[in-house]
């Protein structure tokens, strides 16, 4: 059986360091409760002795979760272990995790003691914490600039002191997998009882090293990664658990350990991080970014569609998405177009598709991407299909602090003019419960913004709006200088998209029968 790496997440103690990242107890607790159901085997919870706000914090998610180990920081402070053991009081499985830097530069500039004095200070605070808890784990800081030879010596007193984890940081992300491999390996040859204690890797990504320096701790006998969420963590983040983790899944058979991760809760936990944290996921990012598993080139479309391996080492729903995704744009091939088609209903003939694509190859060189509606579009266009269902004509809205918030609608339904109004919790939700009602659609509004056109208080707006109905998302856009007007034109555009797709499919429908039915004959 493959052994066993555990993941040590510190989302909530690191990760909740990166500037504007910090939460709220209610927030530590609810990230907690996902972590643990995504499986981790720890949490580190916060650094109890940094702020009220931060016991706090540690002694609600100790109390919270059960499966997990939660841990609390300290330095190599009485006053520190202290707080970190009364932190943790409720905890299942507490763990106190000490830290003391054991490099020259640290100890020179940062501590001003001795080897001497550092060596001490670590013995003897290791072993108050073990008085206090039965899981100790110690850190010496900056480890990957240490002396070997001092490094070793610390890491064997720690030990014999009561450590049972031992944690190697690269706290400032400057070593290269080969150097922080063989690191390890060293000190598992110099230090007699290193083999006794669980071995830990906690690796920053300041040379955009973090996840492999952690792989190739783990390649070296580390049987604990130190992580975070979306890699989140002091100036350019930690090695980013979702990356580790599928690292280990994807290449099973060349590391030949496993994890104890739910790997299809990972999606899910990484967008309420986000959420939570503010800290946007960049779209590129492995694993969880929006375009980890989006395809727009022609060739890779082809090859996806064919074999989902010949593109994707992973597949989209071991970390908890329904399926990779095609973009379509200006390097999208025919395969690609013509396949989302038929996804949506539509089927063509090559004669068909190849008018469509031609347009489609137009559309590409003036817009980033094609989505449904656009393709759908397309095909009206072809088919000679008529595009406005809805034309607003006009709208009007009134507001204020003691009023109730009323629009007035008219606008031409199928060339049928028609009119209404509605009250609102505001005046764009005024107008959107007229047209509502005026069209006979209750769509779910998914998603509104609004965004300045051009500066000055006379600038345009534009407002997008994302609609939802019978499993079909569309996005309507709208300008104008009066924001209630953009609101309306944006609703109507998608409410006209919307009934776009519906009227493709039932073409579609129509066509697939008539075929079938002289297919019968």
């Amino acid at each position: 059986m493959p052994e066993i790496v555990k993941i040590f997440d510190t989302t909530l103690r690191d990760g909740e360091q990166s500037p504007g990242a910090s939460l709220d107890v209610n927030q530590k607790v609810e990230v907690a409760r996902a972590l643990e159901s995504l499986g981790v085997d720890a949490i580190e919870a916060g650094f109890p002795v940094s702020s009220p706000g931060d016991f706090e914090g540690v002694r609600a998610v100790a109390k919270a979760v059960q499966q997990p180990v939660v841990a609390g920081l300290a330095r190599c402070h009485k006053a520190d272990i202290d707080a970190a053991a009364q932190a943790l009081k409720r905890a299942k499985h507490p763990r106190i995790h000490v830290f003391l830097s054991t490099s020259p530069l640290h100890m020179k500039y940062k501590l001003k003691k001795s080897p001497a004095e550092v060596l001490r200070i670590a013995t003897d605070l290791t072993r108050y914490a073990r008085s206090l808890c039965r899981d100790v784990a110690f850190s010496p800081e900056d480890a990957t600039r240490s002396d070997l030879s001092f490094l070793a010596k610390v890491v064997e007193a720690v030990i014999a002191a009561g450590a049972t984890t031992v944690n190697i940081p690269d706290t400032v992300g400057y070593t290269t997998p080969g150097e922080f491999e063989a690191m390890i390996r060293e000190l598992f040859r110099r230090v007699p009882n290193f083999g006794k204690v669980i071995v830990s890797v906690h690796c920053h990504n300041d040379l955009g090293m973090g996840t492999a320096n952690s792989l190739a701790g783990v390649r070296a006998g580390a049987r604990q990664v130190e992580c975070t969420i979306n890699g989140l963590g002091e100036r350019a983040g930690n090695a980013a658990l979702e990356e580790v983790v599928m690292a280990l899944k994807t290449r099973a058979k060349y590391y030949g350990v496993k994890t104890n991760i739910r790997t299809r809760e990972i999606s899910r936990v990484s967008r309420l991080v986000s959420t939570a944290t503010g800290m946007i996921v960049q779209p590129n990012k492995a694993i969880v970014g929006a375009n980890a598993f989006a395809h727009e080139a022609g060739i890779h479309q082809d090859g996806i569609i064919k074999q989902r391996l010949t593109y994707e080492i992973m597949d989209a729903k071991d970390i908890g998405l329904k399926a990779s995704r095609l973009v379509l744009g200006k390097h999208s091939g025919r395969h690609a177009v013509g396949k989302r088609l038929s996804d949506l209903g539509h089927k063509v003939t090559p004669e068909e598709l190849q008018a469509i694509f031609r347009k489609f190859k137009d559309l590409g060189d003036k817009k980033k991407e094609i989505f449904d509606e656009d393709l759908l579009s397309l095909v009206e266009e072809s088919t000679g299909a008529p595009r406005e269902i809805y034309v607003l004509d006009h709208v009007q809205a009134t507001s204020g602090s003691n009023m109730v918030p009323t629009a007035a609608v008219r606008l031409t339904r199928d060339g049928q003019a028609c009119h209404g109004s509605s009250t609102g919790d505001g005046p764009v939700d005024a107008v959107y419960k007229t047209i509502d009602h005026l069209v006979d659609r209750h769509p779910k509004l998914v998603h509104y913004a609004i965004q300045a056109i051009t500066g000055g208080t006379d600038a345009q707006g534009e407002v997008k709006v994302q609609l939802a109905a019978h499993g079909q998302t569309v996005t309507g856009r709208g300008a104008h200088t009066d924001i209630i007007v953009a609101s309306a034109k944006a609703y109507i555009n998608a409410l006209n998209r919307l009934a776009g797709l519906e009227r493709v499919r039932n073409v579609g429908a129509r066509s697939s029968l008539a075929l079938n039915e002289r297919r019968g004959r």
